[in-house]
């Protein structure tokens, strides 16, 4: 799927080459994002030219998914390879937004995804899916049996905890629902960059609840959720935000992050952006930010730099 590339995107040119080479590509192009529709409809018409099956996904619904599939034939045995993210395949926005990416040969996201892709192409009816939520069919539901599930936790004497990193947070059922969490004792952090329609901090009602905002180097992009899920934690990656568009209205994805290792390690990011003293900015009842000023002698945490040094170490 390609929803924004840029110009000159190399992700293009291997799609291209692909299609030369012979191999069945089929791209699924988003004519209607926003500030490129020009950009995509020549975007299009190069794909075609090199024989690439083009298609222009579901009237009504922007397809905003960020997936790619790979489908093999090893050993007389058909292998998929999935790459899921919560952005753009775009090379410029890559320097400088903060994403996710998850490349897995898992057989069962694999199907799910090779039916999604089966929709987009055809109209046709997407069966029930082994592990992906997706909108506008099952993620804003999935996600609101999630927090319900940490309700029930909490009212079961369980552990019940909930991060949720977004770039917008607008929808009123999710909104209603944290709420609802919160009334019931359940601890909610969220990582909002943007837009933030859920009051935090008002006694009987939200108190539980404190919404963060990182401002820095780089545009905080992902979408995460983590459920504490009576100590088995659950984390989920998407390229949806919270809002009625996204979740009702748009074709999206949101996958689980299976993988302990990887889960461990957002969980560790998650909760380095929660102690960033540097560049976090605190929303208060009102609907006023505030700068977070660390202590005098404490330690000073600035995520963005943690998390660079972090990658820049790892690779």
């Amino acid at each position: 799927t390609l929803y924004r590339t840029g110009a000159k995107s190399p992700i293009v040119d291997a799609l291209v080459a692909a299609a030369q080479a012979g191999k069945e590509v089929t791209v699924v192009i988003e004519l209607r994002a926003r500030f490129d529709e020009a950009e995509n409809v020549a975007l299009a018409s190069r794909l075609q030219q090199a024989a690439a099956h083009v298609v222009y996904g579901i009237v009504g619904y922007k397809t905003h998914a960020k997936m790619l599939l790979i489908l093999r034939r090893e050993n007389n045995k058909l292998r998929h390879y999935v790459h899921l993210g919560t952005g753009n395949y775009h090379r410029s926005t890559s320097r400088i937004y903060t994403d996710y990416g998850l490349l897995t040969s898992d057989k069962q996201i694999g199907e799910d995804i090779g039916h999604l892709f089966v929709q987009l192409t055809s109209l046709g009816k997407v069966p029930k899916m082994n592990k992906l939520l997706h909108a506008p069919f099952t993620l804003h539901e999935g996600l609101l049996n999630r927090i319900n599930n940490e309700i029930d936790n909490i009212e079961a004497g369980k552990p019940a905890h909930i991060i949720a990193k977004v770039n917008s947070l607008v929808e009123p059922e999710i909104i209603q629902a944290f709420y609802r969490a919160s009334i019931a004792g359940v601890k909610i952090d969220l990582i909002v960059r943007g837009v933030c329609c859920l009051k935090p901090g008002i006694p009987g009602l939200s108190e539980n609840i404190h919404v963060r905002s990182i401002i820095g180097r780089f545009l905080e992009h992902t979408r995460v959720f983590y459920f504490a899920n009576n100590d088995e934690p659950a984390v989920w990656a998407g390229s949806a935000d919270l809002m009625k568009r996204n979740l009702l209205r748009r074709v999206e994805t949101c996958f689980p992050i299976e993988s302990k290792r990887l889960r461990d390690r957002v969980i560790e990011d998650l909760n380095i952006y929660l102690a960033d003293n540097t560049q976090a900015w605190i929303l208060s009842s009102d609907g006023r930010y505030k700068r977070v000023e660390h202590e005098e002698g404490a330690e000073v945490i600035c995520a963005q730099t943690t998390l660079l040094e972090q990658m820049a170490t790892s690779y």
